[in-house]
């Protein structure tokens, strides 16, 4: 009798934890599963010679100035929409999903760190026939632009930094860091992230780099969600956060940049501090920087107007001190927002 009741109770324990088991397990999401969704046109994906298939954006106008933009960790192309929105009608704006993200996903060799990321985005603009460009990165895509803007001189016109990456890092304790980037970095812990996936996860980590909550939506959430189920991505995640994250090579060839540089942070950002965009200033000649009051850790997404004028002011005047024909800017200057006051870029320089 009580072994019946042992037994009874056994498999109604085993029955919990797979009713438990089946409601949080996530398994990988393909590409057919996703690719109408955040795939269709004016997506395309290009075969690459390390083997790889980058999936690309190349939009905005066609005889304009170039401008490449890499996005940020567990972020995908679609994070430079609205910068494609304001500047396409002038600039041509190429836009990928790197090794580990998006609907790229994995890479031949599972090369996830900073350095295959920089050759990962050469070999796009090379596979696109692009020379001479800007290029722009936020976050980990920053830390990415400007160690290509160190290995790539003669190519880079001008360098955009979002809120980036590539200086050493002490973590703050009262840092607002989603809990999903704390659990990333636990051995152990972030391989069963791998199999489990809390929806609750990812839409806290979207809402904590955002300020102005009424600029995260359902859709956005949805998108970040996917995008991380992507087929291995979950697996890229766990490689790449277990790389050692105190390099110092990109920091220490700062001072090697030359090409005009725009700094663009949220004062508010709890991932990098706005502190790191003053050493960007101190360690690159002749930079400038703007800084958004109230604003977290995508000012592209959360000020998008604000922070697309800017850029449209700075790569106006780059062009021009480059000697290249610059797109019709129809203004005589833009406001930019320096730690809350507004001040007035020229558009030709000094």
């Amino acid at each position: 009798m009580v072994k019946r009741i042992f037994q009874g109770v056994g498999l109604l324990v085993v029955l919990a934890l797979v009713v438990i088991a089946v409601s949080i397990v996530r398994f990988d999401k393909s590409k057919e599963d996703l690719l109408p969704k955040y795939g269709a046109v004016p997506s395309q994906f290009i075969e690459l010679a390390s083997g790889a298939t980058a999936h690309v954006r190349d939009q905005g106008n066609a005889d304009g100035p170039v401008l490449v933009l890499v996005h940020g960790s567990n972020a995908s192309l679609h994070t430079w929409e609205p910068w494609v929105t304001l500047l396409g009608a002038k600039y041509r704006i190429v836009t990928m999903d790197m090794p580990g993200h998006g609907l790229t996903g994995t890479v031949p060799g599972d090369d996830y760190s900073r350095t295959g990321m920089v050759t990962f985005t050469h070999d796009v603009v090379t596979k696109l026939g692009l020379t001479h460009y800007a290029i722009g990165g936020n976050s980990m895509g920053g830390g990415v632009a400007a160690q290509y803007t160190e290995d790539y001189p003669a190519e880079v016109t001008a360098l955009i930094l979002v809120d980036a990456a590539g200086l050493p890092r002490v973590m703050d304790p009262n840092a607002k860091v989603p809990l999903g980037f704390r659990i990333a970095r636990l051995p152990v812990i972030n391989k069963v992230f791998q199999y489990i996936a809390p929806r609750g996860l990812y839409a806290e980590g979207v809402r904590k780099v955002f300020v102005d909550q009424s600029k995260v939506n359902d859709e956005m959430i949805e998108r970040y969600y996917d995008l991380n189920l992507y087929d291995g991505n979950r697996r890229a995640t766990g490689i790449r956060f277990a790389l050692p994250n105190n390099d110092t090579s990109v920091a220490d060839k700062l001072g090697e940049i030359r090409v005009p540089t725009l700094i663009l942070w949220g004062d508010q950002d709890g991932l990098i501090p706005v502190a790191n965009a003053y050493e960007f200033e101190k360690r690159i000649q002749g930079a400038t920087v703007v800084v958004y009051p109230n604003v977290g850790h995508i000012p592209m997404e959360e000020v998008a107007e604000a922070s697309a004028a800017d850029v449209d002011t700075f790569l106006t005047a780059a062009l021009m001190a480059d000697g290249r024909p610059s797109p019709d800017h129809g203004a005589e200057s833009v406001p930019v927002h320096h730690d809350g006051k507004v001040e007035i870029l020229p558009v030709s320089p000094e």
